[in-house]
């Protein structure tokens, strides 16, 4: 079978799954998942659509739905909603008896897109020149498996927006300075937050594979890489001060992969899991504006009836890669489990390195 053959056969979704009612997708999971019973697990992504995530035996962030699927050792099939890096996180930490799929191999992240081994690999050769050994990489959970490798190869560790803060004070408290893969705002937030100045960070341009920054290179300490989420960038000074003329009473909370002058003006920030227990926490008749994927802000609005919550920007979409998960994916997934469908394989070398970098953030966070 022919590359193109093999992509289109993984990525078509056949045509009988688009003409079901969602009254028969629902019943057909159901009906597979008492087929199965524990040797199937379905976590989903807090993003993921409400026809998706109801069937969700787990909810979370990547990272936390990765080591769920490693526990539960009775799964033999582990049917990922959520993204291709997320899938090759759960492949990475669970065992060779255990297959994991992703419902649409389409469903990418552009964030993860925006750093290739191939650019990191040039950008790693110029900046060994620039500054020699002195400089430790680090890669946000949301990366490829491929830079997640690079970085366990070379010294480095994962990061969560959780624990972001811990990881760079570790990993500075071995080299002089870092390399941020592959957003930029998770990675400036966070040593601003730190006390690390603006004016010691720069940023890597994986297009035109140089270093931006005006002043002496060798007070560098933070290197960011030119990425972001294209869902969270969209958070804007505008939208705050929309919500703070409108709602002059109403709490701003904000993701941490939004822009630093979003976050500077924001009440608070932190992650996903933060933003979900912030909200439940809160006194009912509290008002919230959240900056972060709308899915989850709808859901947290369904949840919360007691408090005003809103959307930071009225005009935000869902994440359009994370949608591409629904319910007729989802029933061709599961109907297709003992075929090649959709199945994520990380290549051992890489799984080996990409562990490396897992374990090292795990051990010292």
């Amino acid at each position: 079978m022919s590359f193109l053959e093999t992509l289109q056969k993984n990525v078509m979704i056949p045509e009988k799954y688009k003409q079901m009612t969602r009254e028969e997708l629902e019943n057909r999971v159901i009906e597979v998942k008492q087929q199965l019973g524990s040797r199937l697990f379905i976590p989903g992504h807090h993003y993921q659509k409400d026809e998706v995530i109801q069937f969700a035996d787990a909810t979370g962030d990547s990272l936390k739905l990765a080591q769920l699927s490693a526990e539960n050792k009775e799964a033999e099939f582990i049917v990922f909603c959520g993204v291709h890096f997320m899938a090759e996180t759960a492949d990475i930490l669970t065992s060779d008896n255990q297959k994991v799929f992703l419902p649409d191999m389409r469903a990418g992240c552009s964030m993860a897109d925006m750093a290739d081994i191939q650019q990191t690999e040039r950008a790693w050769e110029k900046l060994q020149e620039l500054f020699g050994d002195t400089i430790l990489p680090l890669t946000y959970i949301n990366s490829t498996a491929a830079i997640k490798a690079f970085v366990g190869e070379n010294g480095g560790a994962t990061v969560t927006s959780s624990n972001a803060e811990t990881m760079v004070k570790w990993a500075l408290g071995i080299k002089e300075r870092i390399l941020f893969l592959p957003d930029q705002h998770l990675g400036r937030n966070t040593a601003a937050d730190l006390g690390i100045g603006l004016d010691e960070m720069a940023i890597w341009n994986p297009i035109s594979n140089a270093l931006e920054f005006e002043g002496d290179v060798s007070k560098i300490k933070v290197i960011l890489w030119k990425g972001h989420c294209s869902v969270h960038e969209n958070f804007t000074v505008q939208n705050v001060a929309d919500t703070r003329v409108q709602y002059p009473d109403m709490k701003i909370i904000v993701h941490p992969e939004c822009r630093r002058e979003v976050v500077e003006l924001a009440d608070m920030a932190g992650s996903t899991s933060y933003i979900i227990k912030t909200i439940e926490k809160a006194e009912p008749g509290s008002a919230w504006a959240i900056g972060t994927e709308m899915n989850l802000v709808k859901r947290i609005i369904n949840d919360h009836p007691d408090k005003q919550i809103i959307s930071l920007n009225p005009h935000m979409c869902p994440c359009l890669t994370m949608n591409r998960i629904d319910l007729p994916h989802l029933v061709w997934s599961l109907e297709t489990l003992e075929e090649t469908n959709n199945i994520i394989k990380v290549e051992s070398d890489i799984t080996e390195n990409a562990k490396l970098a897992l374990d090292r953030m795990l051990k010292n966070s």
